[in-house]
């Protein structure tokens, strides 16, 4: 394999082995797919708290792809050069940071120096996957990565949101102290097949619940405001984002806007379920509004968006169809 005479990924000069935390989850499986697909070896870290290796099924028998069961939290050792690393693994969903607050700050804090290090051992670069979570309840809107973010600390998704808040210091710390070569992608409500059916959010909860003819749960009004990126698109703009130059943080997401009431109604049609809309109670801290600037990565990348909405949710309908 190519190793870069400098700290440039050797793209033009092979392809790369590339270490991706969290594989066995939603986004950590479908990168894993896209870098086996250009060419590239692929070594995957999961320990299974939220991943699935149903996930990573299809990959068995692929001499590219080396699954390996550990913590991110506990020291990294890889035998072998690593030319990139994505560090991918962390719970996600709002369930996990009730059920599972301290392994959620871990894996952003511990897991994401312990990544670092491979990193800086390996002269890798480093790929971190924050989200638009950092930017809390946000006062800003649509949110551009200049803005810093309204987040409550103590509150109940102040596990995931500073802990994303803390990995991205760690790893502009890393960029500048030690010179490790970074990116960092924030992730937008981001849909598609082998998300957990069961994980909380809201394309699994209400696809869940049409198919099962269940009422479908608004929380509030419904007024407060979503964008849905299909994982495809997402994926691609996370490959192009590696191969870049760019070292600052990124906004990836669809910038089409609507309500969680004109969502629900989506999965009313394309599900064709019978089944009413209720609402209950709005969970604390639920961000009002939501939606990306993405013009940082149009004219950087070249990217966005091309999956329409009801295109997306058709293929994860299905999906969720054949789990049944």
């Amino acid at each position: 394999m190519a190793r870069p005479d400098s700290g440039a990924l050797p793209y033009n000069r092979g392809f790369m082995r590339v270490v991706v935390t969290g594989a066995a989850g939603f986004l950590g499986s479908h990168l894993s797919d896209r870098l086996l697909a250009e060419g590239h070896e692929v070594v995957g870290l999961d320990n299974l708290v939220t991943g699935d290796e149903k996930n990573i099924a299809h990959l068995a028998g692929n001499r590219r792809f080396r699954f390996v069961f550990h913590d991110v939290t506990e020291y990294i050792f890889l035998d072998g050069p690593v030319d990139a690393i994505l560090h991918f693994a962390s719970p996600a969903s709002p369930i996990d940071y009730l059920q599972i607050p301290i392994q959620t700050l871990k894996v952003g804090a511990l897991g994401t120096h312990k990544a670092l290090g491979l990193a800086r051992a390996k002269k890798a670069r480093f790929l971190l996957a924050s989200t638009s979570e950092v930017y809390g309840d946000p006062l800003v809107h649509p949110q551009p990565e200049t803005y810093w973010g309204n987040v409550n600390p103590v509150g109940p998704r102040g596990c995931y949101d500073e802990a994303k808040r803390f990995a991205e210091a760690m790893t502009i710390a890393y960029r500048n102290f030690h010179g490790v070569d970074t990116r960092i992608v924030r992730i937008f409500n981001t849909y598609g097949p082998r998300m957990r059916p069961n994980d909380g959010r809201i394309v699994p909860s209400l696809i869940g619940q049409a198919l099962r003819n269940e009422p479908l749960t608004v929380f509030g009004d419904g007024s407060q405001t979503r964008s849905f990126c299909y994982v495809s698109d997402l994926i691609e703009g996370i490959y192009r984002l590696l191969k870049s130059d760019h070292k600052d943080p990124m906004n990836l997401g669809n910038q089409a806007e609507m309500t969680v009431l004109q969502f629900a109604e989506t999965i009313q049609r394309l599900t064709g379920t019978k089944a009413p809309i209720v609402h209950k109670p709005l969970p604390e801290d639920d961000p009002k509004q939501r939606r990306p600037d993405i013009t940082l990565a149009q004219k950087t990348l070249g990217w966005e968006p091309k999956v329409g909405l009801d295109e997306g949710l058709k293929n994860t309908v299905a999906y969720f169809a054949s789990r049944r």
